[in-house]
């Protein structure tokens, strides 16, 4: 993965970013979003501290079956991949809960090509932590036989989670759906990067899953939902990095 065009903050403990965001020593950033204290993690999960609970976007389990069962042939190991980095999260912070913000599953009959070892690895998860299926459009109707809660949104630490941000400014709404992408420009070219999208006041969480594509942040769809500019905070490596509105280019 190449180096994104801009400082790595490692070498300053504690650097204040736009919008108050400071650096997190796990290599994410921390800030306020709708009054709640948060940090936005390198893996592109959200740590919502109050409530010790950890939310993570569009797993989209199973994409690769799918469209392999369409003659697209993809290497079928990203749900077994999304769930590594999910158990590596869960073993990092151990969160009273686990919050999966809608298309955790790619459609509905992804439940049942999961393979065995996968299935166990969610049970698994069920046992040392709470998990809540937040219902998206790809998998309205949640999980049938994978343990865990499932709820249409959800009310957290004066946060409401949601899988498709609403229109309008929305304070402290957190979503996903739009997979935003953020492409930054620099003197040795351009990268692109899933990047988590936030004015302070609501906040789209990036795409976890290993499959999931991205939107540019500059898309019209995402036009209207934040009042003053949003920054971004792209996903390298190893550390998350906040970036301005200004420094963000359309694909």
């Amino acid at each position: 993965m190449s180096a994104l065009p801009i400082p790595d903050p490692a070498y300053d403990p504690a650097p204040t970013y736009q919008g108050g965001l400071r650096a997190s020593p796990c290599g994410g950033v921390r800030g306020v979003v709708g009054g709640a204290a948060v940090t936005l993690r390198a893996s592109g999960g959200l740590w919502i501290e109050a409530a010790q609970t950890l939310v993570v976007a569009d797993l989209h389990l199973e994409k690769g079956s799918a469209y392999a069962a369409r003659g697209q042939l993809l290497p079928p190991y990203d749900t077994a991949e999304t769930l590594r980095r999910l158990t590596a999260e869960i073993a990092a912070l151990s969160p009273r809960a686990v919050v999966l913000l809608g298309d955790t599953l790619h459609d509905g009959r992804a439940e049942g090509r999961i393979a065995d070892t996968d299935t166990a690895r969610l049970s698994g998860l069920a046992r040392d932590t709470t998990l809540i299926w937040v219902v998206g459009n790809h998998d309205a109707d949640g999980p049938r036989r994978l343990p865990g809660q499932i709820a249409a949104e959800l009310r957290l630490a004066g946060l409401t989670l949601r899988h498709e941000p609403q229109p309008g400014v929305q304070p402290g709404e957190v979503a996903g759906h739009l997979h935003p992408c953020a492409r930054i420009a620099g003197r040795a070219g351009s990268v692109r990067r899933r990047c988590f999208l936030t004015d302070g006041a609501r906040l789209i969480l990036p795409a976890f899953g290993a499959y999931a594509g991205g939107l540019n942040v500059r898309d019209t769809a995402f036009a209207g939902l934040f009042a003053p500019a949003p920054l971004a905070v792209a996903l390298g490596s190893t550390r998350a990095h906040p970036i301005a509105w200004s420094a963000l280019r359309a694909d």
